[in-house]
């Protein structure tokens, strides 16, 4: 299959070209580089020995899309563009809204022009909120505490929306699948490609792994005194060659099945760590202390957060392999060898 891959020089779109090409598809990638590197798609050639086409431009840009669904014949999209920072997303809904929701818009009108009909959409377990119980399944109430969640939710309500209208005109036209994530670490084992965040990191491990290198000086973890084992926040940590091994099952699933509604899985490992844990795993891994400040809370976090990941493997055959000394051991392999991430 040819798939176009939305924001595939980003992380996890990087990841999932490397996955998608070792199993023998065509890739398109479509991004527009504002928070990504044009050295990281030079990579997965360098990895796979594969070359595609790559097309910088925004996914709001509908003619910039029809120009890529009218010079190539794509089979399906996977859809990685969109803004993804709890935080900045407080500061700037605004613009959460505008890229992730209006275009992911733009996207689908796009492939319903060109009759394309098979959409894996990057979710995220945000659209959890704040869960009473874990493990979390996929039939949990949806709710949000943040613009960047409430962005995702908006997205996966409107792909529901596109299946309704289908079944109301017996049209059966769309195939969606929503991959729901948890908490996307590592590197890929090659130490080519790994998490590159423009300025100081948004995320835990691209911040730890920037302190232990000597880039910055010490973590800030945002609150310890929330109810778990050791007050700091609990999340499902999932190597990024996991995720992205998800995505391949789940498009083999879509390209299989004649599904009638929107296809919905949390891709995690059932197992939660604080951040602490995280920290010390980390330490022990690159050899490197972590040194850290325990602060506020941030805006729009939760206590704990993990998955059960039990129906993609009953359903996509797709179960994460990879233990978070792997996560830890690749993450390090990427940033000690790219101290200052991709080069510009």
């Amino acid at each position: 299959m040819r798939v176009l891959v939305t924001g595939g020089a980003g992380y996890i779109g990087s990841h999932t070209c490397i996955a998608l090409l070792e199993e023998g598809h065509e890739i398109v990638v479509f991004d527009n580089l504002s928070n990504s590197s044009l050295v990281s798609l030079e990579r997965v050639s360098q990895i796979t020995g594969k070359t595609f086409p790559i097309f910088v431009d925004d996914v709001t840009d509908r003619l910039a899309l029809d120009s890529v669904f009218s010079e190539y014949q794509i089979d399906a999209v996977m859809h990685f563009a969109g803004k993804k920072a709890v935080g900045e997303s407080c500061v700037e809904p605004l613009m959460y809204y505008q890229n992730n929701v209006a275009g992911t818009l733009t996207l689908c009108e796009a492939m319903k022009a060109h009759q394309v009909s098979t959409l894996i959409f990057s979710s995220s377990a945000t659209v959890y909120g704040d869960p009473h119980t874990t493990p979390i399944t996929e039939d949990f109430p949806l709710s949000t505490t943040n613009p960047y969640g409430q962005s995702k939710l908006m997205v996966e309500n409107i792909l529901r929306d596109l299946i309704a209208a289908d079944n109301l005109s017996g049209d059966s036209f769309w195939q969606l699948g929503i991959l729901r994530y948890f908490n996307p670490v590592g590197a890929h084992a090659s130490g080519l490609i790994g998490e590159d965040p423009q300025g100081i990191p948004n995320n835990l491990l691209p911040y730890i792994a920037q302190v232990a290198v000597g880039k910055l000086d010490k973590l800030a973890v945002f609150g310890g005194d929330y109810p778990t084992t050791d007050g700091t926040g609990v999340r499902d940590y999932i190597h990024v060659m996991d995720l992205a091994e998800g995505h391949v099952k789940a498009l083999n699933f879509l390209s299989s099945h004649n599904v009638s509604d929107c296809q919905v899985w949390n891709l995690g490992t059932g197992n939660g760590y604080s951040v602490l844990e995280m920290i010390k795993a980390f330490e022990m891994a690159s050899q490197r202390p972590v040194p850290y400040e325990i602060t506020l809370r941030r805006s729009g976090d939760i206590a704990e957060c993990w998955a059960d990941p039990s129906r993609a493997e009953r359903e996509l055959g797709w179960k994460a392999s990879r233990d978070l000394q792997a996560m830890m051991e690749d993450a390090w392999r990427w940033q000690s060898t790219n101290p200052e991430g991709f080069p510009s």
